[in-house]
């Protein structure tokens, strides 16, 4: 028993004595790592510091690429912008003289309407004009017509009614005084009566020469008609005069145009005051006066 108590005692500081060295080197390698690591330990920081150097102009070029990039994106359409101005007011000077052209072809189309309804107007006026001058040239063909038939139904009736009057011992006047008279008469028609026709009040009023009234009652009125033809005859500043009963009787009116050319020579005439002053009535046509002018 004391033997193996000895025993086991030796055994105990034989392996004390094993690992006591073993726990030195140990503990030698634990300290010899221990100061590599502190002496790798700066190197690692300071690779991690250069790591992170590194890396931060890294990031920062990465940061900085997108600026970058959108500022040369900026600068290429700043220098893309003075084409695109120039494309665009091209652009817009080209949309302007098309639009220009396009007023201008509607102004000379406005200004072409314009010249045709123009035109159209002219050949319509033209047209109208010719037609009224047409119309007109008819009207005067049958008055001429008229009046040619009335001088030769005159002429037929001429020679007996100059043996009626020197049957009535009428004095005869000579083919000299009968164109005289003619003339003077012709000269004295209206081409529109009612237009060419004045009464004493458009004239300013009568200032001749006013008939007593016994004459008057005895020689004029309407139921006192005689005709012109054989009484004294003159022509006085154009206009024709005759002497009835002492009086001599201007003819300051024109004479209807629709008479008898020969009226003064067929036809019963009668004077009468009207309306403050004297005019001539045909018998045969008893609404139209003429005014006259009596003197002594």
């Amino acid at each position: 028993m004391q033997l193996i108590g000895v025993t086991g005692t030796a055994v105990l500081y034989l392996l004390l004595g094993i690992a006591g060295p073993v726990y030195a080197q140990q503990d030698q390698q634990n300290e010899k790592q221990k100061q590599t690591e502190k002496q790798e330990q700066p190197s690692k920081q300071q690779q991690q510091q250069q790591n992170q150097d590194k890396q931060q102009p890294q990031q920062g070029q990465q940061q900085q690429r997108p600026h970058q990039a959108k500022q040369q994106q900026q600068r290429a359409q700043q220098q893309q912008r003075p084409g695109q101005d120039k494309q665009q007011q091209q652009q817009a000077q080209q949309q302007q003289r098309q639009n220009q052209d396009k007023q201008q072809e509607q102004h000379a189309q406005q200004q072409s309407q314009d010249k045709q309804q123009q035109a159209q107007q002219q050949q319509r006026t033209n047209q109208d004009k010719q037609q009224q001058q047409h119309a007109q040239q008819q009207h005067q063909d049958k008055q001429q017509q008229q009046r040619a038939q009335q001088q030769q139904s005159e002429q037929n009736q001429h020679q007996p009614q100059q043996a009626q009057r020197q049957r009535n011992g009428q004095p005869q006047r000579t083919q000299q005084q009968q164109r005289v008279e003619q003339s003077a008469w012709e000269d004295r028609r209206a081409h529109s009566w009612q237009s060419d026709h004045r009464d004493w009040e458009q004239r300013g009023g009568y200032h001749g020469y006013r008939i007593p009234d016994d004459r008057y009652r005895g020689y004029f009125g309407q139921e006192h008609g005689f005709r012109i033809y054989g009484l004294p005859f003159l022509v006085v500043g154009g206009y024709p005069r005759f002497q009835y009963e002492g009086y001599w009787f201007s003819a300051v009116d024109p004479w209807p145009e629709y008479w008898a050319s020969n009226w003064y020579d067929t036809d019963d005439v009668y004077v009468v005051y009207l309306n403050n002053g004297y005019y001539m009535f045909n018998q045969r046509y008893p609404n139209v006066g003429i005014a006259v002018n009596i003197s002594m």
